[in-house]
């Protein structure tokens, strides 16, 4: 009888991939530009995914993405293999998006077209409202959307990396420097805030 082959289970695939990301990252520490090139595609549409979510603007969304892999690149040198890649990846990503965050709240005028932008996403419009599926599901994902993005900064993040991107509490916690009980309450408040913002189309 021929030999049944079990599966890998999604542990030991996670376990690949970081190992994957880590030997090329060593190899980045070494100046392996082509290295970095294969780092970039492996990672980059998840980066730019949540960049655009934390912002709640997809339009900078690369910019800020480059910008992360630029700063991967400059801090290759102390890199250490001692955590997972996605978690020191993250927590790059996590810095520059939180002074950007912090820049923007400072800036108290915003441009016509992003106050346009930002009413259209809060409020439905009625007049081009239908009952059609695909209109629906997209007011809700623009609603979700907003809601998120309304968030305090680290509820913001530990939802986006929780729901998006399926990490575990422990390495949220890391990038979040925060321990995983204090991680746990940071998604049981977001939730909370989520439910009560969504809370006319889940009454629907």
């Amino acid at each position: 009888m021929p030999e049944s082959r079990v599966p890998p289970s999604d542990d030991t695939m996670e376990t690949s991939a970081n190992d994957v990301d880590v030997a090329l990252m060593l190899r980045v520490r070494s100046g392996d530009e082509l290295a970095f090139e294969e780092l970039i595609e492996r990672h980059q549409h998840a980066i730019i995914g949540t960049v655009a979510k934390m912002l709640g603007n997809a339009s900078d969304a690369e910019d800020i993405a480059q910008q992360v892999f630029i700063r991967l690149w400059k801090s290759a040198s102390r890199y250490k293999p001692t955590a997972k890649f996605t978690t020191f990846l993250y927590t790059i990503t996590r810095n520059l998006v939180f002074n950007e965050s912090r820049r923007r709240s400072r800036k108290k005028e915003h441009s016509i077209d992003e106050r346009e932008d930002d009413f259209h996403l809060q409020t439905p419009d009625t007049q081009t409202a239908s009952p059609d599926e695909d209109i629906l599901t997209t007011e809700l994902q623009q609603a979700v959307d907003q809601a998120i993005a309304n968030l305090p900064e680290k509820q913001r993040i530990a939802v986006i990396l929780r729901r998006y991107e399926g990490m575990p509490y422990d390495e949220i916690g890391h990038i979040l420097e925060l321990s995983i009980p204090a991680v746990k309450s940071q998604l049981f408040r977001a939730r909370n805030a989520l439910r009560d913002a969504l809370q006319d189309y889940l009454d629907a």
